[in-house]
């Protein structure tokens, strides 16, 4: 299964069991996004990021340039308070 299948089921099984309220909010969100000029600004696929120190899982400062230079790295951001 490819990565867009994945999200796919990902998405379908979301908006079988989501209230929704909840899946109308998540749209809107998502129609907001892309009506807006944050798509142009975001790093696009084969950019590059900037280097940068961020605290991990575990509260430890971890720095970019220390990951790549051991192979790829994936960036995941999650949702701050709930």
């Amino acid at each position: 299964m490819t990565l867009k299948e994945t999200f796919e089921a990902m998405k379908a099984e979301t908006a079988k069991k989501a209230p929704a309220e909840a899946l109308a909010v998540m749209l809107g969100a998502k129609e907001e996004l892309k009506n807006s000029d944050i798509p142009e600004k975001a790093l696009k696929s084969g950019d590059s990021a900037p280097q940068f120190k961020l605290y991990n899982a575990e509260g430890m400062i971890v720095n970019s340039a220390d990951i790549l230079a051991a192979g790829p790295m994936v960036l995941i951001f999650y949702r701050g308070a709930w």
